[in-house]
């Protein structure tokens, strides 16, 4: 046995200097390719999570399921691995892990035999009281098998008192606390669920008459799928196939109705720059992220250069609203994955040339602005202002096309400890460019991300977003952090899986 404490994280990149979410999901009702176009789906939102993939689908007869560590194109592009996966309905899950070790019995979908009959389920984000919840059932008798958190719906699913397999998962989501959206198949119904305050996106597509749902309208894309709209805050969303082949769908509500607070991390980073999100462009917020910014802090320049790939339309903006020109002085190898090689001590002193490469013709002798999404540690942004100072520039000025971030994150987005996040290790902006070498640093408002996205200042009685990492304003209670289970110790089987 090994003791093992949430929550985990993983330096997928040198420097665990990176936000991470925790997944990305998808399912179809009714299409006889289910599992090639869930497959499809999934690496579409294969930006949502790297370390596994897992498809669960019906035949009519049985449930299968195919999980696998890494990518979804090493293992569901195999036509043999497809043809394992028979069926009119699937769901499927592409994960980073933010609590749970890194684990096959951890890849969801997580699937369950009840007494109403089999249940497969997956979500998106992280509940805030799964722990508490967890602790509960194994005190009356509950067997965990897996560290995710997914498992305590599956749990809270069959200890309901409620007949049929929609009330019962209703009953369980209404238990639940946190930012999420759900997916689950049943032997007939395909169920759609986000949480109360909106937190976690969640669209709902159509396909030759089927649905669709999915985290981000790029998975609805790239099989030729319509949007429809997305899938409310508190919404429950019950797809049936009916004994005639017809489909039925019914919307609830799940109760405890709340203003909807969409997560600003899918805007500034997260999601896929092609997706709409809450219907609004990601790429249009971002290029105005970068206009606001260049209106906020000017700064005198030869070139506006983007930290690949999250500040690419920021800094398109900036160079938009500045009139200085956009380059690409920075190059990103895209086929450096976490695999490529050990990261040992001596490696890590590579920094961030592995994935970066100053292009020196742009940059030698230039006044450089620097355009990055967000600043987290501040470790990659200090070993990429040495890279462009080596490649020749006279001058570094960094522009942060989101505000500080001083606080953690519970809603399934990996972030470091509070102490280690570099807007807590500096009185100000002046110390923080003088510890990354740069000759000025500066941050968007938070006004001003509001207004490249939602149109409007920041309403502080009823913020319009959730906003918690940079203001510390979380749109719900923390029941596991405010009763100290988050971090406390949880016994599970070391496994090679």
């Amino acid at each position: 046995m090994s003791d093992f404490q949430f929550p985990v994280r993983h330096d997928n990149d040198l420097d665990g200097d990176t936000l991470h979410e925790e997944c990305g999901v998808f399912g179809i009702l009714g299409h006889p390719e289910a599992a090639t176009l869930t497959a499809l789906g999934l690496h579409a939102l294969q930006h949502r999570g790297q370390e596994a993939a897992g498809i669960v689908c019906f035949d009519g007869k049985q449930f299968h399921t195919e999980k696998h560590m890494g990518l979804v194109g090493d293992h569901y592009t195999n036509p043999a691995t497809l043809a394992k996966l028979p069926g009119n309905m699937a769901i499927g899950h592409t994960r980073y892990s933010t609590t749970g070790e890194v684990a096959l019995r951890n890849v969801q979908p997580l699937f369950a035999e009840l007494e109403v009959g089999g249940i497969a389920v997956a979500h998106n984000g992280n509940f805030t009281n799964g722990l508490t919840l967890r602790r509960q059932l194994i005190a009356g008798g509950a067997i965990c098998q897996s560290t995710s958190d997914t498992e305590v719906v599956l749990h809270l699913i069959a200890r309901s008192r409620y007949t049929s397999t929609t009330d019962r998962f209703i009953d369980a989501i209404r238990q639940m606390e946190g930012g999420y959206s759900m997916l689950g198949i049943t032997r007939t119904k395909l169920i759609a669920a986000r949480d109360p305050t909106g937190i976690r996106p969640l669209v709902m597509g159509e396909l030759d008459g089927k649905p669709i749902f999915a985290s981000e309208t790029c998975a609805l894309d790239i099989i030729g799928a319509k949007y429809i709209r997305d899938v409310e805050n508190g919404e429950i969303i019950v797809c049936e196939i009916q004994p005639d082949g017809s489909i039925t769908i019914e919307a609830k509500k799940s109760g405890n109705p709340q203003p909807e607070r969409l997560c600003l991390f899918e805007y500034v980073y997260f999601a896929r720059p092609d997706s709409v999100v809450g219907g609004r462009s990601v790429y249009v917020a971002r290029k105005n992220m970068g206009i606001n910014l260049a209106k906020e802090h000017p700064v005198e320049g030869d070139v506006v250069v983007p930290v690949p790939d999250g500040g690419t339309p920021a800094a398109l903006g900036y160079a938009q609203e500045s009139g200085i020109p956009f380059e690409y002085g920075i190059i990103r190898n895209h086929y450096v994955g976490r695999t490529f090689i050990e990261p040992t001590q001596q490696i890590r002193a590579f920094g961030v040339k592995l994935k970066h490469s100053a292009n020196r013709a742009m940059i030698d002798g230039k006044r450089v602005i620097l355009v990055d999404d967000s600043i987290v540690r501040g470790t990659t942004s200090l070993k990429i202002v040495q890279m462009i100072r080596d490649a020749g520039a006279k001058e570094v000025h960094i522009r942060v096309a989101s505000p500080m971030i001083f606080y953690p994150d519970f809603y399934g987005i990996d972030t470091p400890d509070r102490d280690k996040l570099l807007a807590n290790q500096y009185n100000d902006v002046k110390a923080m460019a003088k510890h990354i070498g740069a000759d000025s640093l500066e941050f968007i408002s938070i006004d001003g991300l509001y207004r490249a996205v939602g149109g409007e200042d920041r309403n502080p009685a009823r913020p319009q977003f959730t906003d918690h990492y940079f203001t510390g304003d979380y749109p719900t209670r923390l029941l596991d952090k405010e009763g100290e289970t988050m971090g406390r110790k949880i016994s599970v089987m070391a496994s090679n899986g």
